[in-house]
């Protein structure tokens, strides 16, 4: 659902390419993609070809973006190495009327939106359905059909589990709104401001009122959980951090997984939900947490097929 090229100008022509990094000088031209959705397939050769003959849209781009959903919305960004002015507004506007899409356009410190700055989602899983803002520059889980896998996983999991729930890494609550419905109550943490504020929108549109929402780093919410300094940004909560019943951790760490203060949280927890991208340091990870833990569900969901 989402799938970033590089713009590859040759003459009159203009390709889709991407970068081996063994080869990071030598475009590899993509004039397909399989393993995209249908929609971004689908629009790829139309898109390219309204750029390449229009010079407007065409002049010094250098990039494009497709974020796209399962319920069928779909944003592009433009990446220009020049300043945007009203008339790439204009043909923007049209192309994006003509597609029925929204389009960003960027340049160095500059953000056109025609439309929307965002996607919507509606996913079906096993606590219910819930809609979700997915924003342009928030993370969000790349493969729709494989992350409905996910959440029902993590909600089997939750089944087990009883009290409050702490996520770190929440996102835009991909996990948390469907776990709702299996804990009292969940404190969720995210660092980053967009991903942050539309966790709050799709909180409120899905009507749930036991979830609250944390802009904090992992590492802060370790400091908080072990009393070593008051936080401000939990000063909004229900109650007092020490009042939750918190016995579960829910975790969807980036690449490098969890660091050490985190882990030594993580021990203190009756049960962990763990949510990997990299199976090198979620091996690190379980092995340091093999004392406090042992395994009892694991599954292997892959988000890239017919890729390494």
């Amino acid at each position: 659902m989402r799938a970033e090229f590089r713009l590859w100008h040759e003459g009159d022509q203009l390709y889709y390419v991407m970068f081996d990094p063994k080869a990071p000088k030598d475009p590899v031209l993509m004039d397909t993609f399989p393993i995209a959705s249908q929609a971004i397939q689908a629009l790829m050769p139309i898109l390219i070809a309204a750029i390449k003959s229009d010079n407007i849209l065409r002049h010094k781009i250098f990039q494009i973006e497709f974020l796209g959903t399962l319920a069928g919305d779909m944003l592009v960004t433009l990446v220009y190495h020049r300043r945007l002015d009203e008339a790439w507004q204009q043909v923007a506007q049209q192309l994006a009327d003509q597609l029925g899409i929204s389009i960003i356009g960027r340049s160095r410190k500059q953000k056109q939106v025609i439309g929307r700055d965002y996607v919507t989602e509606t996913l079906k899983v096993s606590t219910g359905t819930f809609s979700y803002q997915q924003p342009e520059q928030a993370f969000t889980q790349p493969n729709g059909e494989v992350n409905k896998a996910m959440i029902n996983w993590a909600v089997a999991a939750a089944t087990q589990c009883s009290g409050d729930l702490l996520e770190l890494y929440c996102g835009i609550g991909n996990f948390t709104l469907p776990l709702a419905p299996c804990f009292d109550n969940i404190i969720a943490t995210e660092l980053s401001k967009v991903a942050t504020a539309a966790a709050q929108v799709n909180r409120l549109e899905n009507a749930i009122d036991n979830i609250e929402f944390v802009r904090m780093s992992a590492e802060d919410m370790s400091s908080a959980l072990a009393n070593e300094r008051p936080f401000r940004r939990l000063s909004h909560l229900k109650k007092p951090l020490d009042s939750y019943n918190l016995k579960t951790l829910l975790v969807d760490p980036p690449r490098a997984g969890l660091d050490d203060k985190t882990l030594e949280i993580a021990r203190q927890f009756d049960k962990v939900i763990y949510i990997s991208c990299n199976p090198q340091t979620l091996l690190a990870n379980l092995a340091a947490l093999a004392p406090s833990h042992r395994i009892d569900k694991l599954a292997f969901l892959i988000s890239f097929p017919h890729t390494t």
